[in-house]
């Protein structure tokens, strides 16, 4: 079967990357489709109900659009996927198409999809950064007994058998579910927390602090070079929560769980292990770009770029990547910096045919 051309762009997600991207282009006069294998903001669909997202609503907004919620909110999960929603009824936007593969045909691209097989001259890939959930190898040595499920699969309380829960991981995600947790059982949270945001600066100068991780923790800045590296492979630091909020919830803090006993229960150095019914592994996710053929990744799985446009395959770009330019790369309110550059280069790629 040949594929269908487009003659043009496809964009490969609408989630805040590939929507911010589309709206970027289509200012610049380029004609792209966004194709989703769900609908727009899917994934922010099947996150946890109580869900707030860590940065105020004022710093939220996708370029275009300010996001509907007072300053100094926090977003909750259902805001942000009518706000997506709402965002992407104005944009080329094909719902229920999953890309399967993406691959170089001529001088451009071939994508294999569940409604057949596309062709392209340029593509951006704006799938996320939570594609594939991160659970550590220790995971199979835990008895059958005990109830394993990733962040991504925990929607509230009810969805966790009754009795005691440890959750792994200490970012953001964990000690909101640790807390909420902890009101209606036992809980205990594992894991190095990273820095920790504090408040007052987020209530007393938040224009001050975005301003600071937006413009000064960048690839250009020396500060924002050395703290890449660290928030690609460990997370963000902890915004809006603290694991002093959970410890005043009630929530036992635990060092990060290294070992299991003989008895396929949590182990931690000189404590007994917690009397528990689940693990929730609140670690984050890895990378999947195994379907695109030919991409060069660095050794924690993510693409080779600059600034988006992939090293070794011209017209291929990407929107959405951990720090791609700065701390606010996959963030609502930062990922518009991003998308208006990659469109930018998109838009001189097709100029210059």
């Amino acid at each position: 079967m040949a594929a269908r051309d487009t003659g043009g762009t496809i964009v490969i997600g609408a989630g805040q990357a590939g929507l911010a991207t589309a709206f970027h282009l289509a200012r610049l006069g380029v004609d792209c489709e966004v194709l989703e294998r769900g609908v727009p903001g899917e994934s922010w669909r099947h996150r946890w109900d109580s869900l707030q997202l860590f940065t105020p609503a004022q710093h939220c907004s996708l370029p275009g659009r300010r996001f509907p919620a007072p300053r100094g909110s926090f977003p909750a999960r259902d805001q942000t996927v009518a706000y997506l929603h709402d965002y992407a009824a104005e944009l080329p936007v094909t719902p229920g198409v999953t890309v399967t593969a993406l691959r170089r045909s001529g001088s451009g691209f071939e994508l294999d999809t569940s409604r057949g097989t596309r062709s392209a001259a340029r593509v951006v890939v704006a799938t996320g950064a939570t594609s594939v959930p991160r659970i550590p190898e220790l995971s199979r040595e835990l008895a059958p007994g005990l109830r394993q499920l990733h962040s991504s699969d925990y929607r509230n309380p009810g969805s966790v058998p009754h009795g005691g829960v440890l959750v792994v991981g200490s970012g953001t995600s964990g000690v909101q579910i640790a807390i909420e947790l902890a009101e209606t059982r036992e809980v205990w949270l594992a894991g190095k927390a990273p820095v920790h945001v504090p408040d007052p600066l987020l209530k007393y100068a938040g224009a001050l602090y975005w301003q600071f991780i937006h413009r000064a923790l960048t690839r250009r800045t020396p500060l924002g070079r050395k703290l890449a590296p660290k928030v690609v492979a460990h997370g963000a630091p902890l915004i809006s929560v603290s694991t002093a909020d959970a410890e005043h919830a009630g929530v036992v803090l635990l060092p990060r769980l290294e070992a299991v006993t003989d008895r396929g229960l949590p182990s931690f150095a000189g404590r007994p292990a917690p009397a528990i019914s689940t693990v929730v592994w609140a670690t984050g996710f890895r990378p999947d770009y195994a379907w695109i053929a030919g991409l060069e990744r660095d050794g924690n799985g993510w693409p080779l770029t600059d600034r988006g446009a992939a090293a070794g395959l011209p017209g291929l770009f990407f929107v959405g990547l951990p720090f791609q330019f700065g701390l606010t790369s996959p963030l609502l309110g930062g990922v518009g910096r991003d998308a208006r550059h990659v469109a930018g280069r998109v838009a001189a790629a097709q100029q210059a045919v």
